[in-house]
């Protein structure tokens, strides 16, 4: 990798973690707090809303953000006609769900779902508003901007949320603050950006855009309806308590597997969309790219998994243990979002979205199974079947990735075996701490410091590429402080 792309690379991943490591430190305080005070039949109820605007948000998007990142010639006609678009195409799905709120509270038998639904949909508009914004910046591969932005919205929220519960608003208070964190974005991403969009329309730039995008929105929504079935099967043939349990497991997991993913996907993306006509360096930045991120998704992820008993209870109370069995499964799927995401970023740099399209297609019939298990067999079940399909499916998104490139699964798998290897070495001895006949009080921090222990001792002691990378970078970074100081 040149030096200029491998510096604008750690640059624009050291900020976007940084951004998203300010949401992760945010959001965590926050979701502490009001797990504490809301219940999981609170949590139910908005995460049934969450699988209809899901829905709604991959319908809007369209594609289009990707479509803009990678096209190399951008136009202003580009940029306003996606605004347009995306903002009329958010209208009609809200009038949509506003009609359809009665259907939705029928079929989860839950009154109280029709003015949730409405109020709460509001949120698909407003976050229609803040998408070419941030494709833009990241375009610039400006993520010191959206993290300014993104802790801003989410400290401001986060506050709102909170005083909301202390007054029992209950699910409301979820409500209120998911649109209060999109109203604030909305509005500073428009005050510290310098584009604003125009009353204007081209309908080539259309045809160009959605030419390439209508693959990766059909992809994008496969992918969202699939994740969001997983919701629908809990809440219909269990119970909002249920899925409460289920939906806090997961927003724990997301907290690093998703925010890592997320960091990944948006720098990758436009750092390889750059070179994505020079293959040698492209399948080098690649490679690099996946040994270096799965070293830390691997680590991160199965430690979480190692610690959720504990964690759960000592940071939001033993009405939430349901989740903290769910949690450990959840984390082992979730090890492998990562490098789905990038097998995946890497048919879009190459402009493959039909195979893209396709994969999603192969991959969401396969992952049916799940959930058939799921309705008749339980949640745990349902959770360990789809561990098998997250392998499964990374088989099938490296294939095609290795056959463009020559670099395939079982290559990429022997570069990522060291990091599973250190995850194992620091997850298993710390997950059976939580057996000594201790309080989880107690526990849980000789879990913490034990981690940390043999992390420091892989980290001074290994000679892997990946340890050695992440010490030149930390090094980089301290460098560059020490300069400014002086």
């Amino acid at each position: 990798m040149a030096e200029s792309l491998r510096n604008k690379t750690v640059k624009g991943v050291g900020w976007s973690a940084v951004d998203n490591i300010s949401q992760i430190g945010v959001s965590f305080v926050v979701s502490v707090v009001l797990a504490r005070l809301l219940n999981p039949d609170d949590y139910g109820l908005l995460g049934i809303i969450a699988i209809f605007t899901a829905v709604c948000n991959a319908i809007i998007n369209g594609g289009f953000s990707s479509a803009l990142i990678r096209k190399t010639n951008i136009t202003d006609e580009d940029y306003n006609t996606t605004f347009w678009v995306n903002l009329i195409v958010s209208i009609i799905l809200y009038i949509l769900l506003f009609i359809f709120a009665t259907a939705i509270a029928s079929f989860f038998n839950r009154v109280e779902l029709i003015d949730l639904t409405r109020v709460s949909s509001i949120g698909i508009i407003i976050g229609s508003l803040s998408i070419v914004q941030q494709t833009i910046l990241t375009k610039k591969i400006d993520f010191k901007t959206q993290t300014k932005i993104s802790l801003i919205s989410s400290v401001g929220s986060g506050v709102i949320g909170i005083l909301l519960a202390l007054m029992d608003a209950g699910v409301w208070a979820l409500v209120i603050q998911g649109l209060s964190f999109q109203l604030f974005r909305v509005i500073l991403l428009f005050l510290f950006n310098k584009w604003h969009p125009k009353i204007a329309f081209s309908s080539s730039s259309f045809k160009d855009l959605f030419g390439f995008g209508w693959k990766i929105m059909i992809s994008g929504l496969l992918n969202t309806v699939w994740v969001e079935l997983n919701q629908v099967v809990i809440g219909k043939y269990y119970s909002p308590y249920a899925l409460g349990q289920y939906t806090r497991a997961e927003q724990f997991s997301q907290l690093l597997s998703n925010n890592l993913t997320t960091v990944v996907q948006r720098v990758t993306y436009p750092v390889l969309s750059t070179i994505q006509d020079d293959t040698d360096r492209l399948v080098n930045a690649y490679r690099q790219i996946i040994k270096n991120t799965m070293f830390i998704t691997a680590i991160s992820m199965l430690f979480l998994a190692a610690i959720s008993e504990p964690l759960l209870y000592c940071l939001i109370g033993p009405k939430w243990h349901d989740a903290a069995l769910y949690l450990p499964l959840i984390c082992i799927t979730g090890s492998l979002y990562p490098l789905h995401s990038i097998n995946l970023n890497m048919l879009q740099v190459q402009g493959r979205s039909d195979l893209f399209l396709g994969l999603e297609i192969i991959k969401k019939i396969i992952a049916l199974a799940p959930l058939f298990i799921g309705a008749f067999m339980g949640i745990l079940s349902m959770l360990i079947a789809g561990i098998v399909i997250g392998i499964i499916s990374y088989f099938l998104n490296s294939y095609y990735t290795g056959k463009l490139l020559g670099y395939n699964s079982f290559a990429q798998l022997y570069d990522v075996a060291p990091s599973y290897g250190v995850a194992l070495f620091i997850s298993i001895p710390v997950f059976f701490l939580k057996f000594v006949p201790l309080t989880y009080w107690i526990i849980l921090p000789t879990q913490l410091f034990l981690g940390g222990m043999l992390f420091v001792l892989v980290y001074r002691r290994s000679n892997l590429e990946e340890v050695n990378e992440i010490k030149k970078i930390i090094n980089q970074v301290i460098d560059k402080y020490v300069k400014k100081q002086d």
